[in-house]
């Protein structure tokens, strides 16, 4: 179900990545848990992949193919903040980025930080699954189709 309450269309056969980053093992867990494999019907189920550090997470977004990174704002040394920012200036496709703040009003941070979403610690399921869901239908919506509906190569 989209996050306005109506459900979007369908979009099968685009495998989704999503990449969280947080030194906490406990925190990466908590999300994937949160969301899920398939967090909306009209989506393919979610391949998961993790960065416990900033250096982990730059490399794996440089190999490509991430279609969202979820990042832990607290992270240390390297906070989710600073490393958006880095990302969405240096990378020419950039993964769409959801923050995770401590404080609701730490939302000037996530602007900032150029980050696409945001959501508050500790999270909330359904929240985090809705602004998740709005990321991954965007970011499906700009893949290039071939004529059958499947993903270009080399295109996701």
């Amino acid at each position: 179900m989209a996050p306005d309450g109506e459900a979007g269309p369908v979009i099968c056969g685009v495998m989704s990545t999503v990449l969280v980053y947080s030194d906490d093992a406990a925190v990466r867990e908590r999300v994937r848990i949160a969301i899920g494999s398939r967090p909306d019907p009209g989506l393919e189920p979610i391949t998961w992949l993790e960065a416990a550090d900033g250096g982990a997470l730059i490399r794996r977004v440089d190999e490509g193919g991430i279609d969202v990174c979820i990042l832990d704002g607290e992270a240390a040394p390297t906070g989710g903040m600073g490393i958006c920012r880095q990302l969405k200036n240096e990378i020419v496709d950039c993964p769409s980025m959801l923050l995770m703040v401590m404080r609701r009003d730490d939302r000037w941070l996530a602007k900032w930080s150029l980050a696409d979403s945001f959501v508050v610690q500790p999270i909330d399921p359904v929240e985090i699954t809705e602004h998740l869901v709005k990321l991954l239908r965007e970011r499906a919506a700009l893949v290039p189709v071939a004529a059958s509906g499947d993903p270009l190569p080399g295109s996701h």
